[in-house]
């Protein structure tokens, strides 16, 4: 798919941590347990770290106890796009986000208790995070 924002290899790692750069473009997993916004309360938004598209919102993330950010919808469907993904011999779906591509982690059909039942799980290397008030 044709993304808006794009940038060579080099740029992106010059705009990216190295951690990043291995999520964000070479569709790694950070380790569970270890993101800045595992944990995080505050009330705002949750940008792309590659190219700041609006992703979600706190109050659709709960605490999923799998240790990485999780929510129940992105902000809005056409923020995000959902890929199959074959990878490791398992069938899950990926979360990219549509502005650049950036590989943000795979969205679970698990999660009864949202209203929604799905999860997103999301890595916090591929996100920023823009406190409102």
């Amino acid at each position: 798919m044709p993304y808006k924002f794009k940038k060579t290899d080099e740029e992106w790692k010059a705009i990216l941590s190295d951690e990043a750069y291995r999520v964000l473009r070479e569709k790694g997993t950070e380790r569970a347990f270890t993101g800045e916004y595992t944990d995080n309360k505050k009330i705002g938004i949750y940008r792309c770290a590659g190219c700041q598209h609006e992703l979600f919102r706190s109050e659709h993330k709960f605490d999923s106890g799998c240790g990485w950010p999780s929510f129940f919808t992105p902000l809005a469907e056409e923020n995000v796009e959902l890929v199959e993904d074959l990878s490791h011999g398992m069938y899950r779906i990926e979360v990219v986000c549509k502005n650049c591509g950036g590989h943000l982690g795979h969205v679970f059909k698990d999660s009864p208790q949202t209203p929604t039942g799905l999860r997103y799980c999301i890595n916090s290397v591929s996100l920023t995070f823009e406190e409102e008030g």
